[in-house]
């Protein structure tokens, strides 16, 4: 599901966060897989749009993680995904992520919230 950015500053913030974001999503997946007992890779998709997804697997049981809703949630306050690939949902910048004197990525903020999503996730595997 494709988020709906409804202001070009809106549109800006995400340009600015989303690649710091896939970034720090994709090394506390590392950090989390180091300690983990699940085996992760990542597969190209090419619908609904081009990404990845992270195929976890433990005893041959597999979880498939899009890596963008990961992103999105990082990026966007209170993003629920949707599985519906023709549903849009409107998002809202998560403008903690920015820091308010210079414009630029708070990297530790944006750390920590990628951080604490990815340990849920691995945590969640269980469920």
């Amino acid at each position: 599901m494709k988020p709906k950015i409804t202001s070009s500053i809106a549109w800006q913030q995400a340009e600015l966060l989303m690649q710091p974001a896939l970034i720090r999503v994709l090394d506390n997946i590392r950090k989390q897989l180091e300690e983990s007992v699940w085996t992760g890779t990542y597969q190209e998709v090419h619908t609904p749009f081009p990404g990845y997804q992270l195929i976890l697997e433990l005893q041959g049981e597999q979880r498939c993680i899009d890596i963008w809703e990961l992103c999105y949630r990082v990026c966007f306050v209170n993003y629920q995904p949707t599985h519906s690939d023709q549903e849009s949902q409107e998002v809202e910048i998560d403008t903690l992520l920015i820091e308010e004197d210079t414009g630029d990525v708070d990297w530790i903020r944006l750390d920590a919230k990628a951080s604490q999503l990815i340990q849920e996730v691995f945590v969640n595997l269980a469920n």
